[in-house]
């Protein structure tokens, strides 16, 4: 299926739950946000007919994001139903990994295919400040436990956040020295919390290859700039939405846990799926897949268009 564009949409994000058991203060407000009642957010079945759908047009992979999917209940066994819809090549999920540890073998038998783990800094202390009550105890714990589980080519991403976390650039990367694991630096974006932060907040990814002068570039993995230093096991990655656009590429849809398509993740543009079966459900995906805009409008400072919350869409 492709886009108005010419894009070729093969990958899908499902967020399935707007709750965290964090409050990132890039993310969420300090005391959270008016939450979705059970009633409002979709089941497990109408997620795997969402995907469903999406596969009959083409997504080969999904990615299971929140909110945190890990306070879903039972979402060890929403893997294996994604998983075993045909057509589905990859289901990925994106967690802060603090609920990770007891049940990374179950989610890895299921079905789940790889592990992308929200880090922002390595000092206890910064980073309850910065989750506001996570514990990096319990984050590296999951990573532990997800290589012992057999999780490979898990991906660890760190957003840049001027004055908070810019001293650690190089400690970050170098988890990347001897694990085969790739470290991505991602800029901060003017949305939800973070619309209105002074302009120091907003650190350019070349910040890294400045505090990491031995990386070298390597190619790209989908919006990732990945860079390599000599000896290294792992690689790191740099992503640029507000430096280096990469909408041209954009391969990419996402379904909000109350069943909303959202064609790019900064456009208002909004899609109902919920309450649709069948062809009903395929046409209304094409429809927001033809509805995806060439390009996000976050020039000169310019805040995101998206009217919900990161918490709500799954980044």
């Amino acid at each position: 299926m492709r886009d108005d564009y010419g894009r070729d949409i093969r990958y899908l994000r499902l967020s399935v739950t707007d709750r965290c058991n964090c409050r990132c203060v890039y993310c969420m407000p300090e005391n959270g946000v008016p939450m979705l009642s059970h009633a409002d957010i979709l089941s497990f079945e109408e997620m795997r007919d969402i995907v469903a759908a999406a596969a009959s047009l083409g997504v080969r992979k999904v990615r299971l994001t929140g909110g945190e999917p890990l306070v879903r209940r039972g979402i060890v066994d929403l893997v294996g139903m994604v998983a075993s819809v045909p057509g589905i090549d990859e289901v990925d999920m994106t967690t802060n990994a603090t609920l990770l540890a007891p049940i990374a073998g179950d989610l890895r038998a299921a079905g789940l295919t790889r592990l992308n783990v929200s880090l922002d800094t390595l000092d206890a202390a910064r980073y309850e400040a910065i989750t506001r009550r996570g514990s990096l105890a319990d984050a590296l714990a999951g990573l532990e436990a997800a290589c012992v589980a057999g999780f490979t080519n898990t991906k660890i991403n760190c957003v840049l956040v001027g004055g908070v976390n810019d001293d650690e650039l190089r400690p970050l990367a170098e988890l990347a020295r001897d694990r085969d694991l790739t470290v991505r630096f991602i800029e901060l974006m003017r949305m939800g919390e973070c619309a209105d932060w002074p302009k120091g907040r907003f650190v350019s990814a070349d910040e890294v290859l400045s505090a990491v002068p031995e990386l070298a570039p390597v190619g790209g993995q989908g919006v990732s700039e990945l860079y390599h230093a000599p000896g290294w096991k792992g690689n790191v990655g740099l992503i640029r939405p507000m430096t280096h656009r990469f909408c041209g590429s954009c391969d990419r849809i996402r379904v909000t846990a109350d069943g909303r398509l959202k064609p790019c993740l900064h456009s208002a543009t909004e899609v109902n799926l919920r309450g649709l079966v069948g062809q009903e459900l395929v046409d209304a995906m094409r429809a927001g897949i033809a509805a995806k805009p060439r390009g996000h409008r976050m020039d000169d400072g310019r805040a995101s268009d998206s009217l919900r919350a990161m918490n709500e869409i799954g980044g």
